[in-house]
């Protein structure tokens, strides 16, 4: 199944009229904008670690959006702050030894019945091929389900529903590649001109009139806190 927009799956599994929702690892929180600008009753608050996204984010206002400079195993926040939690693409890079932190944390400041909604990236395709070449993630997104497989086993959550689905995405050039997943803002991939010229070779054979064109396996767990 091939969802362009992931906000609409996640509108299928859960009501977010009126919500209080976190977002851990929010990064330039594109996915929120959009949600509370279709829902003009939410409020949401965005957890970022990144000081140089954190100042991108700061310096546009956007109502009912609030950021936080905090990672997922230390949020600032009381118990039961929230109705439901996001972490889009970003279990992964919590530190592998804070997983387990992270998800605790998350369970304590939702609601007993808020719901948490994990969207990661497979480490499959040929988006993923070209990556691992300079960032090879296969231990750190393994490690991030095995996090969610012990956090339910553990008895605080449960799984309410799974999903899996191809995201498209679509580079305008390898210029692009390149500042968009070579050279992150909050992770230095060490890119030196040999590791360049040689992703820049294997990324050439994508590349159409109109940009290079991918899609991306995801796997989404929804999960429910017990209590």
């Amino acid at each position: 199944m091939l969802i362009d927009n992931e906000l609409d799956l996640l509108e299928s599994l859960v009501p977010l009229a009126g919500a209080r929702l976190v977002e851990a690892g929010c990064g330039a929180a594109r996915l929120a904008r959009e949600l509370l600008l279709r829902h003009p009753d939410a409020r949401l608050t965005g957890l970022e670690v990144d000081e140089r996204q954190l100042a991108k984010n700061l310096a546009e206002s956007v109502p009912r959006l609030d950021y936080v400079r905090a990672g997922a195993q230390a949020i600032p926040f009381a118990n039961a702050s929230f109705d439901g939690a996001l972490m889009l693409k970003s279990l992964h890079h919590v530190p592998l030894a804070a997983m387990n932190q992270a998800l605790g944390e998350l369970a304590r400041v939702l609601r007993p019945g808020g719901w948490l909604y994990v969207s990661e990236p497979v480490y499959d395709g040929e988006l993923n091929e070209l990556i691992r070449c300079f960032n090879d993630e296969g231990t750190v997104r393994a490690a991030a389900q095995q996090a969610l497989d012990s956090a339910i086993a553990g008895g605080r959550w449960r799984q309410e529903r799974e999903q899996r689905f191809d995201m498209p995405v679509r580079f305008r050039d390898f210029a692009d590649f390149e500042q968009r997943m070579m050279r992150p803002t909050f992770a230095d991939h060490r890119i030196d001109d040999a590791m360049l010229q040689r992703v820049a070779a294997l990324y050439a054979p994508h590349q159409g009139a109109d940009g290079a064109r991918f899609t991306r396996p995801m796997h989404v767990r929804l999960l429910r806190r017990a209590g």
